[in-house]
């Protein structure tokens, strides 16, 4: 199936017009005369030796912009080689996964769902192929980072898609780094798995200004093992429903096997009144997930494909592989130039999602009169394309007042294609050759036929953003202030090719925020904001396709006139410095969350009869969410311990909600996440280890016809490092120590009235472990 892409003749229209902007801004850059490096940050240009060779512990630093943010530099992190920027944000508060054991991909910043929290690279947004617009950050190496920035709350001067708050992942440019150093090691796995890992770094003086080149090539593996136990009613309503009412028991082997490339390069020039950035990052991935299922009548035994007595016979053999291909890449321009008037910057920026996924799933069923073959491939192509412009004045009011005004536009375009096949007959075996004792389901899959849309599957997305701002920013004394208002419009418009419609919708909304900071004597800091934030609707269900038996047996009908859910939001922290790199913090925080998205009951009967009926995501009702944070970085030195570093934070988080079924929490927030650890550095020997320990709390979900609760399993991960001299590090890493587990628990139902009623489709009990993973990593610098 041809796949075309899409974008408006507007969107190449304004591409021409930055390029052109970029290009006479750039000219008086470019003509300056070459200067000494500078660091924004003051701290200077970090060399290569400084990164390989860690001469001090790195804890969190404290930023003195008047919003609360915390800021983790690589230090941080770096220790316990982390292979993602999701595996990094392990290690700071409030953020949770529902992720499979050992992976790192959706952040829930505060437990809530990806989508309600800001993604930002560098500063600027990126699109990902998710349905909520969230964007994993497994797909960005951890060699790649700078620092992470954690904004508790929101600011005029970024987009307002921020309920739960921003993660920005800063990546290297050439104003910090000098020199380079190379990275390699391999991670080891409990089933003999070996993948390699390397990567290198450069950053140095070019012409007038430096520039930075940076890739790496990582070994991706997971192996999981599962297993799943199926009944036809629950405790809540039999106590003896393990021997009473057993259904089935299913175990599976799930690997998860690829390999990530990525490569990062940037351009800076710092003149004089002209500065110029040129940035962009580029990731591949390539993985194969291969999940085998066998399904069993009996809770223990095994026996192979006969049906009859005695029991633990085979009853289902499932075969599922998807072959997963993505790129991601972003381009950045940066112009910024200080006249009389002030200061003026331009910002523009092109970023490409590519999603190809090819995935079989064969069955052979045998708990049949005859056994029956079912063989179903489907085809998902999805690209998601934006570009974006923002152009900011910055004045001095006072020498102690600054007002910032400009504009933001984004056009994102997102096209998505799912086609299918179903191939099914009956097993003989005069007529396939096959054997019932032998014979897998992919033995016995067959050519597809022609691939057809899946209803809704074939669809054109455009999303015109177009945005005003301005901001004050001040100081007086130990005071500062932050405070500002975001106008934002959104023209959207989304073609269902399969149905042949199109349907458009547009909002609007004044996102007012301030945030201020008082410094007090002794190291202490009191942090307070307020804002107003949004989140935009999933972008399956804005699509009108009808999809038939999408919820148990309830159909599932899109709503393009969904409108964003808006939220009033407020934090206040107290931060208190210990020592000369300590600090211990707390912050509460409150959101109110209006026009949630929850799905309603139209009252059409649905596809499958009398019973179900057709349901689809409206504006309906509110929710509130809040919590308290806690965290410590700091060195014992205090007690005379200027060597061992401890870090910890936790998190008690807390929400409400009612839907068709009553109160919940928001779906899969967790009430709680910590972890602490040490590092303890041996100068005299060039050496040091640490450990951290990180556990988080349970978590449900409820949407029609399911209802899931999650537990997870603490995880233990311990690191030993070595230093040779100023260029050479060896570093050996224990990971999942603990052999992590995932249980869930699942009530399935078939209609609304049946979910109510508590009279269950199926219970099902599900647990998923991962053995241990080692890794040893050398860098050297040059």
């Amino acid at each position: 199936m041809q796949f075309q892409h899409h974008q408006s003749g507007r969107a190449c229209h304004i591409r021409g017009l930055l390029l052109a902007g970029a290009a006479l801004l750039a000219s008086p850059a470019l003509a300056q005369e070459e200067v000494a490096p500078v660091d924004d940050s003051g701290e200077g240009i970090q060399t290569a030796r400084e990164i390989v060779v860690q001469g001090q512990i790195g804890y969190r630093n404290r930023d003195d912009a008047a919003e609360p943010i915390l800021v983790y530099d690589e230090q941080y992190f770096q220790r316990f080689e982390p292979l993602t920027a999701g595996d990094a944000l392990k290690r700071v508060p409030s953020v949770t996964f529902l992720s499979d054991v050992i992976e790192s991909d959706g952040a829930r910043l505060r437990g809530l769902e990806p989508g309600y929290t800001q993604i930002l690279i560098n500063g600027e947004k990126v699109p990902g192929s998710n349905a909520d617009r969230s964007f994993f950050l497994d797909r960005i190496p951890a060699e790649l980072i700078k620092q992470v920035e954690i904004v508790r709350s929101s600011s005029a001067r970024r987009t307002g898609d921020a309920v739960a708050g921003t993660l920005n992942i800063v990546l290297r440019d050439g104003y910090q780094l000098d020199g380079g150093y190379v990275r390699g090691g391999a991670l080891f796995f409990d089933d003999g798995e070996v993948k390699p890992s390397f990567g290198a770094v450069f950053g140095g003086a070019l012409g007038p200004g430096r520039i930075l080149l940076g890739a790496n090539v990582q070994g991706r593996y997971n192996p999981k093992l599962k297993s799943s136990f199926r009944y036809g009613d629950s405790p809540e309503n039999n106590p003896n429903y393990a021997t009473d009412d057993f259904d089935n028991r299913e175990d599976q082997t799930d690997t998860r096997d690829g390999t990530d490339y990525a490569f990062n390069a940037s351009y800076d020039i710092d003149g004089e009144t002209t500065d110029f950035e040129l940035s962009g990052y580029y990731v591949r991935t390539d993985r194969t997930e291969t999940e085998r299922s066998l399904e069993y009548d009996h809770p223990t035994n095994i026996n192979g494909p006969i049906r009859g007595t005695p029991p633990g016979n085979l009853t289902v053999d499932n075969s599922n592989i998807n072959r997963i291909e993505q790129e991601n890449y972003s381009i950045a321009g940066k112009l910024s130039h200080r006249w009389t008037l002030g200061e003026t910057r331009l910002k523009e920026g092109f970023a490409r999602f590519h999603d190809a996924q090819d995935e079989s799933e064969n069955e052979i069923e045998f708990d049949r009169a005859v056994p029956r073959f079912t063989g179903d491939f489907t085809e998902r192509r999805i690209t998601d394309k934006e570009l974006s412009l923002t152009l900011e004045h910055a004045f001095e009011l006072s020498d102690a007042v600054k007002l910032t005004i400009g504009g933001f536009l984004q056009n994102k375009d997102r096209d998505t294609s799912i086609a299918t096949d179903r191939n099914r007959f009956n097993l003989t075996a005069a007529a396939h050759g096959w054997d019932q004792f032998t014979s897998i389901p992919d033995d016995l899959a067959t050519a597809h036929d022609p691939l057809l849309a899946t209803p809704g599957g074939l669809s054109r997305i455009a999303e015109d953003r177009r945005d005003l701002f301005a901001e004050f920013e001040g100081k007086s004394g130990n005071f500062s202030f932050l405070a500002g208002l975001r106008y934002e419009t959104t023209d959207f418009t989304v073609d269902d090719l399969t149905a042949a419609t199109t349907q458009d919708n547009d909002y609007s909304f004044l996102l007012p925020s301030a945030s201020i900071k008082l410094e007090l004597a002794g190291g202490g800091r009191i942090t307070a904001s307020i804002a107003r934030t949004n989140r935009r609707p999933r972008l399956d269900y804005l699509s009108p396709a009808l999809l038939e038996a999408e919820l148990g047996d309830n159909d599932l009908l899109g709503n393009p006139a969904l409108r964003p859910e808006t939220a009033w939001g407020g934090d206040l922290g107290y931060e208190q410095r210990i020592g000369r790199t300590g600090v211990v913090g707390v912050n509460l925080f409150y959101r109110k969350v209006s026009d949630l998205i929850e799905l309603a009951n139209t009252g059409t009967e649905g596809s499958e009869g009398p019973g179900t009926f057709v349901l689809q995501p409206q504006n309906a009702g509110d929710g509130k969410v809040y919590g308290i944070e806690f965290d410590l970085s700091t060195n014992l030195g205090f007690i005379g311990l200027e060597n061992t570093g401890i870090f910890g934070n936790l998190s008690l988080l807390d929400s409400e909600i009612t839907d068709f079924a009553g109160p919940r929490r928001f779906n899969g927030q967790s009430k709680y996440v910590y972890n602490f650890g040490f590092i303890q550095d041996l100068p005299k020997f060039g050496a040091a280890f640490g450990a951290t320990y990180r556990k988080q709390g349970g978590a449900f979900d409820r949407i029609v016809a399911e209802e899931i609760s999650t537990s997870y399993g603490a995880d233990l991960e311990l690191f030993v490092e070595k230093r040779f001299g100023q260029n050479f590090t060896i570093r050996a890493v224990g990971s999942n120590l603990l052999n992590g587990k995932k249980r869930e628990r699942f009530n399935k139902f078939t209609t609304i009235a049946d979910q109510l009623a508590r009279d269950f489709d199926e219970y099902e009990v599900e647990a998923e472990e991962a053995g241990p993973v080692f890794q040893v990593m050398a860098r050297l610098a040059f």
